[in-house]
Parts: structure tokens; sequence; C-alpha cells
């Protein structure tokens, strides 16, 4: 490991252990929708509302509902009724997610691209796991999708560091180090700051933990083969994996080596869900 990387680590721990890092808040358009979402009596008007505020998200709920994946004959393009055909908890959870894009922005052409990098690939892993959720489990095809866009929350502090201390600026190889080895404990600090729910604030901790075991499936699980599967035909480390050695894909229900053989209708599933999220 090189010096920089070493000493920056060390840095960066010692502020985390220490409850000096800076974390992100939370856009404030998401903390209305989830204090919204809290009541239970909220009505379509009223998350509509709320919503509406934020002229960004309203159209890409109204682009995710009109998406391929979740379309019906009939083209809707007025929030209210999006909402209606999604549903009050898929729309909070949707709209949260959706609105941490407007986290992932610098004023240095450097971080701005690598932060551009990770939503987007924060967006793929999300349209994956929003399919692998669908059809192969019983849970909540909005919640997977809202760990996929939040597992790599992590990265925007430790980018916002890199931004003030301008060395990382140009050594990337030593910046993509120290978010391989910090932003997964960093992300679920940051989730439980936001006081997520366990099931997802523990995402950005354990989705990397290939040896892990747990009792019954859950959106790690989902994120993790997500993750893995974000990486098919390229030269990725985790291509070199023993796929069949990780007891995520046995939970799912899946082969990891039929995975390269093309189900036609899976693969447009997921181009479509990767494709609502962009």
């Amino acid at each position: 490991m090189s010096t920089l990387v070493e000493k920056v680590q060390q840095e960066l721990i010692q502020a985390i252990e220490n409850d000096q890092l800076v974390l992100p808040t939370l856009p404030e358009v998401a903390l209305r929708v989830r204090e919204a979402a809290e009541d239970p009596n909220i009505s379509i008007p009223a998350i509509s509302k709320v919503i509406g505020n934020d002229a960004a998200l309203t159209a890409r709920i109204i682009k995710v509902v009109n998406s391929p994946l979740l379309r019906t004959s009939r083209e809707i393009n007025d929030l209210q009724m999006a909402v209606s055909r999604l549903g009050i908890n898929y729309t909070c959870n949707l709209a949260t997610g959706l609105a941490m894009e407007q986290m992932f922005q610098a004023t240095s052409d450097v971080i701005d691209r690598k932060m551009r990098e990770v939503w987007n690939k924060s967006t793929e892993i999300a349209g994956i796991s929003h399919v692998l959720c669908k059809h192969y489990t019983r849970l909540a095809p909005d919640q997977a999708t809202l760990a996929g866009l939040v597992h790599q929350i992590g990265v925007l502090p430790i980018l916002t560091y890199a931004e003030e201390n301008g060395v990382l600026l140009n050594d990337s190889i030593s910046l993509d180090r120290i978010i391989e080895r910090i932003h997964p404990v960093v992300g679920e600090k940051i989730l439980r700051a936001w006081e997520f729910p366990d099931a997802i604030a523990c995402v950005p901790a354990q989705h990397l933990d290939f040896t892990r075991d747990s009792a019954k499936i859950d959106y790690v699980d989902i994120v993790q083969v997500a993750t893995l599967q974000s990486y098919l035909g390229t030269e990725h480390p985790f291509t070199k994996l023993d796929w069949n050695g990780i007891r995520a894909f046995d939970k799912l229900g899946l082969n990891p080596d039929a995975l390269s053989q093309d189900d036609e209708d899976l693969s447009a599933a997921m181009e479509a869900a990767m494709g609502m999220l962009q």
C-alpha cells in the first residue's frame, strides 16, 4: 500500500471513529417525502404535493412510471396518476433514492466525473436489483431499488475529502484504493445517521462480503448478486471469483454458470429497469 493511501486511510478511519467525518445530509425533498410517508393516513394528493415541489424529481417519477418495465397502455403525464400507479410506498422509496442524485455533484472536474461514474453504477445496480427482487424473491422491488441506489453512498464524503485535499486529485489509483477500502463502513454510518431501516442500512458494509451467509434472503444478497452481474463480460476482479461458492446465488435460486447464457426476457427487463433510473 502506498504511503499516500495509508496516510489518507488512517486519517479517514480516525475521523470516522471520532465522529469527525462530515457526513452528507439527506436532500431536503427526500426528508420531506420520508416525513410524509410516516403518516399512515397520507393521501396520494398530499404526497404528490410534497414531491411536486421538486420539478426535476417529478419528471423522474413520471419517466419511471412510463418506462417499458412499468408502463401500461395509457401514458401517464400527471404526478398524481403516477403515484396512484406506483403506490405510495413505492413512490416514496423511489423518490428518496432518486433524490440522492442531487448529492453527486462537485466543483472540480475530476471529482465531478468520479461522482457521475459512481451514480451511473448505482443506477445500473439498482435496476438489476429491482428485476432480481421481482423475479426471484418475495421482497419489495422498491426497497431493492433503493438499496441499489444507496449502496455506494459512502463514496461521497471520501470524494469530498479528496476535493479538499488536492494531492488525491492527481492520483486516481490511490483514490480508487481508498474508496474501495473505506466506502462500505462510511456508507453504513451515513444510512444509520439518516435512520434508514436496518435491512437497507447494512447493505453498504455487507454487500462485498462474499463469504456472507445470512439465515434468509435479504437486500444484501440481491445487491451482491446485482453487483457481480453488472461486471459480466468484463475483466473486473469480481469476475475471477468462484461465484458458485457465493451463497447469495443459492438463496435467489440462480445458477451463476447460467448467467452468461442470455435469458432474453430477463435481459430485456434489466435493460428496461436500468434505463428507467437514468
